[in-house]
Protein backbone atom coordinates (compact mmCIF):
# COMPACT_ATOMS: atom_id res chain seq x y z
CA UNK A 1 0.00 0.00 0.00
CA UNK A 2 1.19 3.73 -0.62
CA UNK A 3 1.25 6.21 2.23
CA UNK A 4 -1.61 7.75 1.14
CA UNK A 5 -3.88 4.45 0.99
CA UNK A 6 -2.18 3.50 4.66
CA UNK A 7 -3.57 7.52 5.60
CA UNK A 8 -6.90 6.54 4.16
CA UNK A 9 -7.55 3.29 6.20
CA UNK A 10 -6.54 5.19 9.57
CA UNK A 11 -8.95 8.02 8.95
CA UNK A 12 -11.51 5.80 7.97
CA UNK A 13 -10.88 4.32 11.07
CA UNK A 14 -11.43 7.39 12.83
CA UNK A 15 -13.93 8.41 11.32
CA UNK A 16 -16.64 5.35 11.59
CA UNK A 17 -15.48 5.33 15.39
CA UNK A 18 -16.05 8.64 16.27
CA UNK A 19 -19.89 7.92 13.93
CA UNK A 20 -20.11 5.66 16.33
CA UNK A 21 -20.73 2.85 13.25
CA UNK A 22 -19.67 -0.25 14.59
CA UNK A 23 -20.23 -1.86 11.04
CA UNK A 24 -17.73 0.45 9.73
CA UNK A 25 -15.11 0.48 11.77
CA UNK A 26 -15.08 -3.47 11.91
CA UNK A 27 -14.44 -3.79 8.07
CA UNK A 28 -11.56 -1.93 8.85
CA UNK A 29 -10.11 -5.11 10.29
CA UNK A 30 -8.59 -7.82 9.41
CA UNK A 31 -10.03 -11.35 10.87
CA UNK A 32 -7.63 -12.14 13.16
CA UNK A 33 -6.76 -8.22 14.16
CA UNK A 34 -5.17 -7.76 17.83
CA UNK A 35 -5.99 -4.80 19.67
CA UNK A 36 -3.28 -3.93 22.60
CA UNK A 37 -4.26 -0.53 24.80
CA UNK A 38 -2.52 -1.14 27.82
CA UNK A 39 -2.49 -4.50 29.96
CA UNK A 40 -5.62 -5.33 27.83
CA UNK A 41 -5.41 -7.60 24.64
CA UNK A 42 -8.01 -8.14 22.66
CA UNK A 43 -7.90 -11.06 19.38
CA UNK A 44 -10.02 -11.38 16.58
CA UNK A 45 -13.27 -8.97 14.96
CA UNK A 46 -15.72 -10.98 17.58
CA UNK A 47 -14.07 -9.20 20.25
CA UNK A 48 -13.20 -6.80 18.58
CA UNK A 49 -16.77 -5.82 18.17
CA UNK A 50 -17.61 -6.05 22.24
CA UNK A 51 -14.70 -4.16 22.97
CA UNK A 52 -15.76 -1.20 21.08
CA UNK A 53 -19.75 -1.46 21.33
CA UNK A 54 -18.92 -1.47 25.28
CA UNK A 55 -16.64 1.26 24.90
CA UNK A 56 -18.82 3.56 22.73
CA UNK A 57 -21.60 3.23 25.08
CA UNK A 58 -20.32 3.59 28.44
CA UNK A 59 -17.27 6.17 27.63
CA UNK A 60 -19.12 8.12 24.52
CA UNK A 61 -15.50 8.24 22.86
CA UNK A 62 -14.28 10.62 19.90
CA UNK A 63 -10.83 10.91 18.86
CA UNK A 64 -9.09 13.92 16.77
CA UNK A 65 -6.28 12.73 14.96
CA UNK A 66 -3.47 16.02 15.41
CA UNK A 67 -0.52 14.20 13.41
CA UNK A 68 -0.06 10.79 11.14
CA UNK A 69 3.01 9.40 10.12
CA UNK A 70 3.08 6.84 7.61
CA UNK A 71 5.67 4.69 6.32
CA UNK A 72 5.01 1.18 4.36
CA UNK A 73 2.18 -0.84 5.73
CA UNK A 74 2.48 1.03 9.46
CA UNK A 75 1.18 4.19 11.13
CA UNK A 76 1.93 6.31 14.06
CA UNK A 77 -0.47 8.54 14.98
CA UNK A 78 -0.82 11.46 17.52
CA UNK A 79 -4.37 11.95 18.61
CA UNK A 80 -6.74 13.48 21.56
CA UNK A 81 -9.29 11.51 22.94
CA UNK A 82 -12.34 13.04 24.58
CA UNK A 83 -14.40 10.55 26.66
CA UNK A 84 -16.80 10.78 29.72
CA UNK A 85 -15.77 8.38 32.83
CA UNK A 86 -18.59 8.46 35.64
CA UNK A 87 -20.32 11.37 34.05
CA UNK A 88 -16.70 13.28 34.05
CA UNK A 89 -15.58 14.75 30.72
CA UNK A 90 -11.83 13.75 30.48
CA UNK A 91 -9.27 14.75 27.29
CA UNK A 92 -6.60 12.41 27.03
CA UNK A 93 -3.37 12.66 24.65
CA UNK A 94 -3.08 8.90 22.62
CA UNK A 95 -0.89 7.66 20.34
CA UNK A 96 -1.51 4.94 18.19
CA UNK A 97 0.42 2.67 16.19
CA UNK A 98 -1.38 0.52 13.52
CA UNK A 99 0.31 -2.46 10.77
CA UNK A 100 -2.06 -3.07 7.79
CA UNK A 101 -2.33 -5.75 6.16
CA UNK A 102 -4.57 -6.37 2.63
CA UNK A 103 -5.67 -2.53 3.26
CA UNK A 104 -6.57 -3.18 6.70
CA UNK A 105 -5.57 -2.88 10.63
CA UNK A 106 -4.28 -5.79 11.53
CA UNK A 107 -2.67 -4.85 14.37
CA UNK A 108 -2.82 -1.56 16.94
CA UNK A 109 -1.39 -0.74 20.34
CA UNK A 110 -2.41 2.45 22.08
CA UNK A 111 -0.91 4.39 24.56
CA UNK A 112 -3.12 7.21 26.83
CA UNK A 113 -0.62 9.47 28.28
CA UNK A 114 -0.13 8.93 31.91
CA UNK A 115 -1.97 5.72 31.94
CA UNK A 116 -3.05 3.38 29.01
CA UNK A 117 -5.36 2.16 31.61
CA UNK A 118 -9.04 4.12 32.24
CA UNK A 119 -9.45 4.69 36.11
Amino acid sequence: MNDSAVAAVVGEHVRAFNDRDVDALMDGFTDDAVWITGATVVSGRAALTELFVAAMADLLPTLTVQNLLVGGDRAACQLVETLTVDGERRVCSIAGFYRLRDGRIASAKIYREGSAEVE
